[in-house]
């Protein structure tokens, strides 16, 4: 039996990176009339894990500051053409933005479910 579930870290990682994203999109599209609101997302979850620098922090005890791609996330400015009152906020852009997201957040708990499948299997609980 393994001594770390990584995957179910990683699914879970996975989701809460959906979540910030999809808050991203949603003040994206809360400040679609505000005059000069510069739109914004968060690079992908593989851009994020990269610069995710495990080896660097250590935990000494509990409640420590811990490594976590959400905390890594970049936010970035989105490069679209601003509006004559500055704003760079395209609509349609954000409801594509969040029908991606969605699929990632159901991609990651596809995985947490298969894991938890398996673990199922394997303890014949099944």
């Amino acid at each position: 039996m393994h001594h770390s579930l990584n995957l179910f870290h990683t699914a879970g990682t996975m989701a809460q990176h959906a979540g910030t994203q999809q808050a991203f999109v949603a003040r994206n599209i809360a400040n679609a009339d505000t005059p000069g609101y510069q739109a914004q997302h968060v690079s992908s979850f593989s851009e994020s894990y990269r610069n995710l620098d495990v080896g660097g922090l250590r935990t000494t005890r509990a409640g420590h500051v811990t490594a976590d791609a959400q905390h890594n996330a970049l936010a970035i400015k989105t490069a679209s053409e601003a509006a004559p009152n500055g704003n760079t906020v395209s609509l349609e852009e954000e409801l594509l933005n969040s029908v991606a997201i969605s699929r990632e957040h159901s991609r990651a708990l596809a995985i947490y479910r298969h894991g938890l499948t398996v673990l199922r299997t394997t303890l014949g609980k099944a």
